[in-house]
């Protein structure tokens, strides 16, 4: 019940939230600086209100600690996922707010962003090193213990979900409504596992995407900026290391995973022979440029994030009961 109760409530905040701290933005004249190699169509978003992400991770958090103290009260892990959740939202925004004083669509150096993340991730990491187990399954067929070699397996999931949830943050509505999906699915998964306290602190943060799409669908009053992309990310990599269904992320977040894939082939194959495999990555511009229409593109990545995350939660109920 507390599951659905945060996730109203967080809904509930976010839409409420969203009136002020857009109003607060355009006062303030906090805009997004578009990347310059982006499609030409996007330059017409210069100046649209940025860091939105806050209206996604306060409510999150208000809403999931009232739940949680309903509940059974608050336990370390969604403690510490909420922190992590946090201190990645601190991270984001940071980036943005040097994007706003710059005048520029760069923040914070690539190499120390990375170091940053890698440090936050830590947390999660270490938690589950001495608090649960180092070994991973690989979707109930089998299960190997990587010892004290696990934490950097951790940080590694934890930083590239961050990052793969930033790269598909590119158009009006598609890294909150995919993330919505993703989250829907943790928070099931934990429940299945008896991970009550997860599921809340998930639920949550899916009531808030699904508030914040009000302000950021198409056309965009509002983006969520590395403020929110960062954070949801983030969360969603540490909520599967720490309710260890750490593979499973593969299929919950297969749009990230795409769209990450997406621009590693893209770069590799530019560097090796000249040549690009996409019209422009992440691959939600390659469609773009294909003529699909934005909304197109984020519906049909929508559809896809909504059977993915469908498919990951019927295949990880079925699986552990057939062996």
């Amino acid at each position: 019940m507390f599951i659905y109760v945060a996730g109203l409530i967080a809904l509930i905040l976010s839409l409420l939230a969203g009136v002020p701290y857009l109003d607060y933005l355009k006062r303030k004249l906090y805009g997004q600086y578009i990347r310059e190699d982006g499609p030409q169509s996007h330059s017409a978003k210069t100046g649209t209100p940025t860091t939105g992400g806050i209206i996604i991770v306060i409510p999150a958090i208000i809403a999931a600690i009232l739940a949680l103290t309903m509940d059974r009260g608050m336990g370390l892990s969604p403690l510490l996922l909420l922190l992590t959740f946090v201190l990645y939202m601190g991270l984001g925004f940071n980036d943005d707010y040097l994007k706003i004083v710059k005048k520029h669509n760069k923040g914070i150096s690539a190499r120390r962003k990375l170091l940053f993340q890698a440090a936050i991730a830590l947390i999660p990491a270490l938690y589950v090193t001495f608090y649960s187990n180092t070994a991973i399954s690989f979707f109930g067929l089998a299960e190997f213990d990587f010892g004290y070699i696990y934490p950097l397996i951790a940080i590694f999931i934890v930083v590239g979900t961050s990052n793969a949830v930033n790269l598909t943050d590119g158009l009006d509505g598609l890294a909150a409504g995919t993330s919505f999906f993703a989250f829907i699915a943790c928070a099931v998964i934990s429940y299945f596992q008896g991970m009550t306290g997860l599921a809340i602190v998930c639920a949550a943060i899916a009531g808030s995407c699904l508030g914040f799409l009000r302000y950021n669908k198409n056309p965009a009053r509002m983006f969520m900026g590395d403020t929110g992309s960062i954070a949801l990310g983030g969360a969603l990599g540490a909520v599967a290391v720490m309710g260890k269904f750490e593979l499973w992320l593969v299929i919950i977040g297969m749009v990230f995973v795409i769209e990450t894939l997406s621009v590693i082939i893209q770069v590799i194959s530019f560097k090796s022979t000249g040549k690009r495999v996409f019209k422009m990555s992440p691959i939600h511009h390659h469609f773009e440029l294909s003529g699909w229409s934005e909304p197109k593109v984020v519906y049909m990545f929508w559809l896809a994030g909504f059977v993915f995350a469908l498919l990951s939660v019927i295949l990880f109920y079925m699986i552990p009961m057939s062996f």
